[in-house]
């Protein structure tokens, strides 16, 4: 192994942490609806547990309701229990077959809540993105103890490491800081 592969290995692990941030970003519920919030929802199909995309079409019909639109007739009201027993905080309501699911307005006080899980979910990915920069440094060093490379070559290694977290931990304090803008706007 030699330090471009061990650079390699850390920029991939770090672009999935990144990767992983933005989908634990996604979930977190903002002032606007939108239909990812339901991904992690899922309703009784027939003995198994499936998200509700898999057995119903979800897109929005205005910027504060989602609508659910079941394939089959008798999912309409396990879907609205299963959205209604999550723990979203949302109430559908069933017109026909089309169950409507308003986005209730967010007050000041759970919108901090939320800045403080966006910067604790955001922190923990930092976490994530320095232990892989730990582990790629004692692979480097490593290296220099097995006599395969110069000192020169480790110092050089730490450094593009360095340099690779740096910019990732950028990457992630911007991707949470336009998430906490995206809920503190009103």
């Amino acid at each position: 192994m030699s330090t471009a592969d061990i650079k390699k290995n850390a920029e991939a692990k770090m672009a999935k942490s990144v990767e992983a941030l933005k989908n634990e970003l996604h979930k977190i519920r903002t002032g606007r609806a939108h239909p990812g919030i339901l991904d992690q929802v899922h309703v009784d199909y027939y003995g198994s547990q499936v998200p509700i995309s898999q057995v119903a079409n979800v897109s929005l019909l205005d910027a504060r309701t989602i609508s659910v639109q079941p394939w089959e007739k008798g999912m309409g009201a396990k879907i609205e229990k299963a959205i209604r027993e999550s723990d979203l905080g949302l109430n559908p309501s069933a017109q026909g077959d089309l169950i409507r699911v308003p986005m209730p307005p967010l007050t000041e006080e759970r919108r901090k809540e939320l800045t403080k899980v966006v910067r604790n979910v955001g922190e923990d990915a930092k976490v994530a993105v320095r232990n892989l920069r730990r582990d790629a440094n004692e692979q480097a060093k490593k290296l220099l103890k097995d006599k395969e490379i110069g000192e020169d070559e480790e110092r050089r290694s730490l450094d593009e490491l360095q340099k690779l977290t740096d910019k990732v931990i950028a990457e992630i304090d911007k991707l949470v800081s336009a998430k906490e803008a995206e809920i503190l706007a009103v």
